[in-house]
């Protein structure tokens, strides 16, 4: 194709639109390509007008999103044109393809100074834009001087200093020292006196930055800001072009006002009162119209207005008309105008005097909690919360209540804490206290944190008074056939402190007492069978009569979790057990709870510490934590007016398979504009909104209940019944996979992240993301699978197996049979470590999609490491168990090569990561490291291991290991564990195998002689 006139790049970009496909559009770019490099190469006498064309199809090219790494010089080149329209292109296309640290750049610099400097107009106008677009230390400190010099000309045009005023903006937000405020704040007030109004912006927009930074070198802008304000309020001297719907320049007057915010104080009288009197203007001049483009422009400069009426703190009737016309605002029907309606007033709360004036509104607050739009339902929360005192406090409560019951589940949570809040602070009596945080448990108890019931205990363990009536509301809310658990929780407490004062009441008899809360324990998971326990304990404590009968029902509840795996509920049923043998002693060991001291309430100390909410925090706040246990599918719906924020989440209640579920938080999916999930990167260290969003939050580890618990709810165990090829596929690779699925990223490498984290994604193909969220406590952990469906029609058929190695127990709960659109599952996995182990358990997962069938195996991150836990020990300790530790099996040592080379920081850091704690001062020699950690499992319980490290400064790819414990199994283990640490790197980054004899590290004199 020819490549001689402008027609060229018609026709060449003619052609990339007519490419069937990406590969097509490839291959015509890198022919083009090819061309152009043959013929800057071969061509030597190229006439500017040629590198024109040329250039233009580079910057096409670059536009598509290819690299484009030649031809800058040519580029740069153009810049020196003489002519307007190589200039031109020499400009543009170097601040697209160039940034501020290329070294071409360099070679401009002199050519962009003369432009700027010279009389040319139009190439002053290039060389502006092409230094604010790119900016730079060595632009601003070659060009800020003549830039500046042209921002003050009288001579040039208002064009060329508007975009001068823009080039210094950028210049100094880049580089602040380029403006220096002692010599420039005259300057500045200079400027304001500017009589054409696109100067008077461009310079007011430089004054906004330069107030940011540092407001005490210009008060002398304050008067000027004012007069210019003045100007426009009384549309004096405005031309015609800078009006906009009969506005004039509200652009100007939205920068005078935020300029003016940065100052703390206008002390001035004079100042003071013309601002004011502009202010009053705005605030009687704005109203709300039909035209949408109109609003807009009068809005952005009252909502203005109003934040700078509230920084000067004006006088209270100001305040007043201020919240009048927020009234207004929140009652029209557009939902825009009502949102900033809300958000002003909230902000208004932080004025003092004007909480009366808000409360005259409180109904059409109330009105926009049922509005459809969930951003207007947030802010009319906020709202009523910060309103909120003595006076209205039982109106507001009460129907953030009324509300709780039909709110969707993404403001519950914040419902539930807020309306506690306001319960406590303005309580009027504690048993309206009382009620409503038990209506609160009643209707939300999955977004009720333990705060929240924590508080309600310490009240009425406080109050005498108030201790029969919480006991009777209580034992009222038993009566139900379905409560929530942390109402189970909250209602076995009080009733196992307090029952005993309701024995004449009917129904209220110890044994009865014991039935109705006993009718609980199947349903309610490990941490609530221990307050359930205590209960019971209570119960026999406060028995005025012995009623054996009683006593031997609850002996065998007690007898019966003696061999729970769950420590807590091991020891409370062996010790009350042990107890309720005391007989008359009893009640003297389990006396009455002590009052608690006064101390400020968690949920009080957690609201002052939040801010006001701003519209980014309460998009966060979206992710609503929910409780739940076993597993459970959360599915979203769209809002109805179809706007692009998160809406509403169902959660669909599986049914219960065991009591083994998450007590802190469900991650969810949360829907995105463009209908895909976002993925937690594995190598992220703060995630972002989304599938997994919540792994990081904190998870209760919890043992499994007793065998007859578990036959009831089903467990799947995949440790009796795992065949010799299962147990074989658990030792083998499981990288290898083939589906027509593909898994998006690398599945080999989520695993090894997750070996050092406890949360993450495990693995994610263009249907399915599984997650894991973690928590190990000794020779014990609780891992959560969460199973996100990520397109809009089911998965079915879905499997998962656990294909345990031997020295694992794993109870994994069932996985329903179908994932339903755009929903989750939440599959609780218990582990137990029997004894040491390099061995990895995998998860054999399958799924049916359309006509797809897709079966992968995953490692599960059930590593030797998180079953170490990191500990110091002195010298004294470290040095006789070193020495007890004398030679093979149980001190073993060996020269590791191939190591890759770090420094020994880098190692110590290593080591940490994986549990192994480094004890600096162990070991005189500076190249040696000392390490020390516990490990835990069933047979050898918690087991110290030690370890040395002694490095070659001349030779960072080998070191000698030696690793001790008291267990020959576990010392092999762990030195194999440490040598595939210091050795797994990359094959391209293997170093070199050294050949010759270790030299340092076969040296006797190197030996710490007190450690061998």
């Amino acid at each position: 194709m020819a490549l001689s006139g402008m027609r060229g790049l018609s026709v060449f970009i003619s052609d990339i639109r007519n490419c069937q496909n990406k590969e097509q559009e490839r291959i015509r770019v890198d022919k083009e390509l090819g061309n152009i490099r043959t013929k800057f190469k071969t061509d030597k006498g190229v006439s500017p007008y040629e590198k024109k064309k040329y250039v233009w199809k580079m910057l096409y090219i670059f536009m598509l999103g290819y690299d484009v790494e030649f031809g800058h010089m040519e580029t740069v080149s153009l810049i020196s044109a003489p002519k307007y329209p190589e200039k031109q292109v020499g400009y543009i296309v170097t601040s697209c393809l160039l940034n501020e640290n290329h070294d071409f750049l360099r070679l401009a610099i002199n050519t962009v100074r003369n432009d700027i400097i010279g009389r040319n107009e139009t190439f002053q106008c290039l060389a502006l834009t092409l230094v604010g677009n790119i900016g730079g230390r060595e632009f601003a400190e070659s060009l800020a001087p003549d830039v500046q010099k042209l921002l003050m000309s009288s001579s040039c045009r208002p064009l060329v200093r508007k975009k001068a005023a823009l080039c210094l903006l950028r210049l100094f937000r880049k580089n602040p020292d380029v403006v220096n405020a002692d010599g420039w704040s005259d300057r500045m007030a200079q400027l304001l006196d500017e009589r054409d109004l696109g100067v008077l912006t461009s310079s007011m927009s430089l004054l906004v930055a330069l107030v940011a930074n540092n407001h005490d070198a210009y008060w002398s802008c304050v008067p000027k800001c004012v007069k210019i304000l003045e100007r426009l309020a009384r549309n004096q001297d405005v031309p015609q072009e800078y009006t906009y719907y009969g506005i004039p320049s509200p652009w100007l007057q939205v920068k005078a006002m935020r300029a003016l915010q940065y100052f703390p104080m206008i002390e001035d009288p004079n100042t003071r009162r013309s601002l004011f009197e502009v202010l009053q203007r705005i605030l009687m001049g704005t109203d709300v119209v039909k035209n949408v483009n109109k609003n807009n422009a009068s809005h952005a400069v009252l909502f203005e207005a109003l934040a700078l009426v509230m920084h000067l703190d004006a006088e209270k009737e100001m305040m007043s008309q201020c919240v009048a016309l927020l009234g207004k605002f929140i009652a029209v029907r557009e939902p825009n105008i009502r949102y900033l309606g809300l958000e002003n007033m909230t902000r208004m709360l932080m004025v003092t005097d004007v909480q009366d004036i808000i409360k005259r509104h409180q109904a059409q607050i109330i009105t926009s909690l049922k509005d459809p739009d969930i951003s207007i339902r947030r802010r009319a929360l906020d709202l009523l919360y910060g309103m909120c005192d003595v006076s209205n406090a039982k109106d507001i409560v009460e129907e953030l209540l009324q509300y709780l019951s039909t709110a969707d589940f993404t403001m519950r949570e914040e419902l539930s804490l807020k309306a506690a809040i306001l319960a406590e602070k303005f309580a009027p009596d504690l048993s309206w206290y009382v009620d409503v945080i038990l209506q609160l448990i009643d209707k939300a108890g999955d977004f009720v944190s333990d705060d929240i019931w924590f508080r309600v205990v310490q009240f009425v363990t406080n109050n005498e008074d108030l201790q029969p009536y919480a006991a009777v509301k209580a034992r009222e809310y038993l009566d139900k056939t379905a409560i929530h658990e942390t109402m189970v929780k909250v209602s076995a407490y009080i009733l196992g402190e307090f029952g005993h004062l309701l024995a004449r009441r009917p129904g209220c008899s110890p044994k009865e007492l014991f039935i109705i809360i006993h009718e609980k324990l199947p349903t309610v998971s490990t941490s609530t069978i221990a307050i359930l326990l205590s209960t019971y304990a209570k119960i026999l404590m406060h028995m005025e009569h012995p009623d054996p009968e009683l006593q031997k029902q609850i002996g065998a509840v007690f007898h019966k979790y003696e061999s729970c795996i769950d420590a807590e509920i091991q020891q409370r049923a062996v010790e009350y057990l042990a107890l309720c043998k005391k007989g008359a002693a009893l009640a003297d060991i389990l006396a009455e709870m002590p009052k608690f001291p006064e101390r400020q309430s968690a949920l009080i100390k957690k609201a002052e510490d939040v801010e006001v909410d701003s519209a980014e925090q309460s998009a966060i706040k979206l992710r609503a934590q929910q409780q739940t246990s076993s597993a459970l599918i959360v599915s979203d719906q769209q809002p109805a007016n179809g706007a692009p924020h998160v809406g509403p989440l169902t959660l669909v209640k599986m049914p219960s398979m065991s009591d083994t579920g998450d007590e802190q938080g469900v991650p969810k999916v949360l829907p995105q504009p463009n209908g895909a999930i976002n993925e937690i990167d594995s190598q992220q260290a703060t995630p972002s909104p989304d599938l997994l969003g919540d792994l990081l939050g904190p998870l209760a580890i919890e043992g499994p209940p007793s065998l007859a618990t578990q036959s009831e709810h089903g467990l799947v165990s995949g440790a009796e019944d795992t065949s010799a090829l299962d147990y074989a596929l658990a030792l083998a690779p499981v990288d290898d996979q083939t589906n027509t699925v593909q898994p998006i990223g690398n599945t080999a490498e989520r695993f090894q992240s997750l070996c050092l984290k406890d949360s993450g994604v495990l693995y994610e193909d263009p249907n399915i993301q599984i997650g894991i969220k973690a928590e190990w406590r000794a020779h014990h952990g609780r891992m959560v699978l969460f199973l996100g469906n990520k397109n809009t029609g089911p998965l079915e058929s879905v499997q998962a197996l656990i294909l345990p190695p031997a020295h694992l127990k794993l109870e994994l709960s069932q996985v329903p049979d179908t994932i339903p659109p755009r929903a989750q599952v939440q599959c609780p996995l218990e582990v137990v470590n029997l004894r040491p182990s390099r061995d990895v358990a995998v998860l054999d997962f399958s799924y049916k999609f359309g006509t797809s069938m897709v079966n992968v195996k995953l490692r599960i991150p059930a590593v030797l490491n998180k079953f170490l836990q990191i500990m110091s020990v002195s010298p004294e300790e470290f040095f006789p168990q070193w020495r007890s530790l004398s030679g093979p099996p149980l001190k073993l040592q060996e020269v590791v090569r191939g190591v890759r080379p770090m420094s020994l920081m880098e190692m110590a850091n290593l080591f940490n990561s994986y549990h192994l704690m480094v004890c600096p001062g162990l070991d005189p020699n500076p190249n040696n490291l000392v390490a020390c950690t516990t490990f835990y499992s069933e047979s050898t319980k918690a087991m110290l291991c030690l370890m040395r490290i002694e490095t070659d400064p001349a030779d960072r790819t080998q070191l000698r290991m030696t690793v001790a414990s008291g267990d020959p199994a576990l010392t092999f283990e762990l030195k194999e564990t440490v040598k595939e640490l210091l050795i797994a790197i990359p094959a391209t980054a293997q170093p070199s195998m050294p050949t010759s004899p270790v030299s340092a590290l076969t040296d006797p004199g190197a030996m710490l002689a007190g450690l061998m």
